[in-house]
């Protein structure tokens, strides 16, 4: 019996602005199957998170809608959970960030983070939406991208190339609330000095268990110094008031976190048995984990970190972060109805289905997740239902027939328990690494010698014979007890199969140290089926009924052409766009650039020398002669490479790109396109 571990587990927070998709699922099925396997092993582990409330885009939603913030936030908080309780997430508390004690601790560590002389104010410059009359998010400012000129990007990163800039960067930038051209203004600001933890957060990144892949990217930033972070926002925004200040707001990223501690501190405000400081002061005996999305590792490694030894507190015992969820091998498509939400998923199909195929493809690294809606099917079926339910199945009802439910008083094979049980500390090392596809691997593997054991020795057909059903029931009994070995490893993974199996077994399967002594003269509970195979059915109405939610949801654009994001124009504006059909009669590589290849491109009655994003789908011979389209009139830009006359028409999209666009073949260069 290994010794009693305090271990308190969080997942990145859901943001309260939409509902919880497959995406967030990979996630919090992740963290639930760690801390479920943590409490099965005797140690005191808690799932504590919350629901990110604060910020523009939930102010500028719940504009959009007519209500209040915290009406929004409480709608989505119901929702979320309702989602979360369904898929069977074993969470101890779900807060809000913005909450009385996540104010209270923000308000707290900023008092003492100022007094420690790691803030400072700064004036910057920012885009300012005259319309609006609201400074402007960066992720609320768009333009071409300044590095691979990719049209309508956010202005902090391009999602086509990668590079992440400032929004003072961006080419043509306008703001995506408006759709106007935004201003410079002066803005004064708080910022918290993240390089004074220069050292500390060294040492931390060091001797953390951190993935490597984590470690080496986080190593990545400090090669040009640690730079100040920008923790202020100004009004109007849906936040916290920085004390001190009438009109500056805590940022988002800066309170976020900071709502794991306030989770946990409401948690204990119900548990008197739990010392809130014991776990968050310094020098605590206590784990710290966080369970994170790779985009966000350097918010929850290198500035939270920091901030928790500015203001006092303890520092996270390691971050585990995880890829993104890809679905039939790319991003989740709308188009394709695989943009699937969680409601959706479980108005047709089964909670533990995801949950076992998600450990099943679960490796302890940062490599996206592919659901593969055929391998999923395929998986479940086989590993679920024809290996594992198929061991309860066959054997209960001889046990039930031929000795009124009751097991019989000894093992017929006791060394073959005794050997799936020293299979346990290697299974258990699976699942603390966070290898869950290995544990689901050896737990399979165990599941098909049960079954191996039960075909070579044939109940059903010793059941026929009177002088062999005793053997028949001994045989059955070694086979349920190797299903309560199985189910029980599997507990933490499919909670809700489980459960039931439980009841059947008439046992708990909530403690992994039970499995040392067999269920033995045991009784029964009649067997019902645990789990039904996945019909094609299934999954095609996930698909049709994800694309039809698509639909409600273009509909529901057409009727508000106001969308946040979205801005439109006016055929005034369109008509200022000069789109003429080019020949491309040189293309070539781009010396230094990755994403670049240079043009040579005849529109009638001159040449124009164009840089286009394009390398990746094209090679320079490709192009030559091709037909093409356009923009003739945008203003020339001079590049590093040279000077860029033009703009072409590219698409792309979850199938790949970028693709050029061609006009029909009698198309003449110079031609109009209208």
């Amino acid at each position: 019996m290994t010794s009693s571990r305090k271990i308190l587990v969080t997942s990145a927070l859901p943001y309260a602005n939409g509902p919880i998709h497959l995406g967030h699922m990979l996630e919090y099925i992740q963290t639930d199957i760690w801390v479920r396997f943590q409490r099965a092993q005797g140690h005191q582990a808690y799932f504590i998170w919350a629901d990110d409330t604060h910020g523009t885009p939930i102010m500028l939603h719940a504009q959009k809608r007519g209500i209040s913030p915290e009406q929004l936030i409480a709608e989505m908080d119901a929702e979320h959970q309702r989602d979360f309780q369904d898929f069977g997430l074993s969470y101890d508390n779900f807060g809000s960030t913005h909450s009385a004690s996540n104010q209270r601790l923000v308000e707290l560590i900023w008092t003492r983070l100022e007094a420690a002389n790691h803030i400072e104010k700064r004036t910057i410059k920012q885009f300012f939406d005259t319309d609006r009359g609201m400074f402007l998010p960066d992720r609320f400012i768009k333009g071409t991208c300044p590095k691979c000129k990719t049209p309508d990007q956010y202005g902090d990163s391009c999602e086509n190339c990668g590079a992440t800039y400032s929004p003072t960067e961006l080419i043509d930038p306008h703001s995506a609330v408006s759709g106007t051209t935004p201003v410079m203004k002066d803005s004064e600001h708080y910022f918290f000095k993240l390089a004074d933890f220069t050292d500390m957060l060294q040492s931390w990144i060091s001797n953390a268990p951190l993935q490597d892949e984590v470690r080496n990217k986080l190593q990545e930033w400090f090669a040009d110094g640690l730079q100040s972070w920008d923790i202020s926002r100004d009004e109007p925004y849906f936040g916290f008031v920085i004390p001190g200040s009438t009109d500056k707001y805590f940022y988002v990223w800066l309170d976020a976190p900071v709502g794991y501690m306030a989770s946990f501190a409401d948690f204990c405000e119900r548990q008197p048995e739990l010392d809130f400081a014991n776990w968050w002061e310094p020098g605590s005996d206590a784990e710290l984990y966080h369970f994170i999305g790779k985009d966000i590792v350097y918010f929850h490694a290198l500035f939270w970190p920091a901030i928790l030894q500015g203001a006092n507190f303890r520092t996270p015992t390691a971050v585990f972060a995880h890829g993104f969820l890809t679905v039939n091998g790319a991003k989740m498509s709308k188009s394709r109805g695989t943009f699937i939400m969680a409601r959706t998923y479980l108005e047709h199909l089964h909670p533990d289905y995801l949950r076992y195929y998600f450990a099943a493809r679960l490796g302890p690294g940062m490599g996206d997740i592919d659901l593969s809606l055929d391998d999923f099917q395929q998986r479940v079926n086989s590993d679920l239902v024809g290996k594992l339910v198929n061991i309860a199945s066959r054997c209960s009802g001889f046990i039930h027939k031929l000795n009124d439910g009751r097991l019989a008083d000894e093992l017929p094979e006791m060394e073959m328990y005794q050997a799936y049980l020293r299979q346990q500390p290697a299974i258990a090392a699976a699942f603390e690494q966070r290898n869950f596809q290995s544990a689901m691997r050896q737990i399979m593997a165990l599941a098909d010698q049960a079954n191996q054991y039960l075909a070579e020795h044939q109940p059903w057909k010793l059941a026929k014979q009177e002088n062999q059903q005793a053997a028949a029931v001994a045989i059955c009994t070694q086979g349920i007890n190797l299903f309560r070995i199985l189910i029980t490893w599997l507990a933490p993974v499919i909670p809700l199969t489980a459960a039931q199996a439980g009841r059947f077994l008439n046992c708990s399967l909530d403690n992994w140290q039970a499995l040392e002594q067999p269920l033995l003269a045991h009784a029964l509970e009649p067997f019902r089926p645990l789990l039904k195979r996945i019909e094609p059915s299934q999954v095609e109405a996930v698909i049709n009924a994800s694309a039809e939610s698509l639909n409600s949801d273009q509909q529901s654009n057409e009727e508000s052409p106001d969308q946040v994001g979205e801005p439109t124009i006016t055929i005034d504006d369109f008509k200022k766009v000069e789109l003429r059909v080019a020949r491309i009669v040189d293309a070539s590589h781009v010396d230094g650039a990755d994403k670049l290849l240079q043009l040579t491109l005849d529109i009638g009655n001159q040449q124009r020398n164009v840089f286009a994003g394009i390398k990746s789908h094209y090679e320079p011979q490709q192009l030559i002669g091709r037909l093409t389209v356009m923009v003739a009139n945008l203003q020339p830009r001079k590049m590093r490479f040279g000077l860029s006359e033009g703009m072409v028409l590219a698409a792309g999209g979850d199938q790949g790109g970028p693709y050029l666009l061609c006009p029909d073949s009698g198309a003449q260069p110079g031609d109009r396109v209208t």
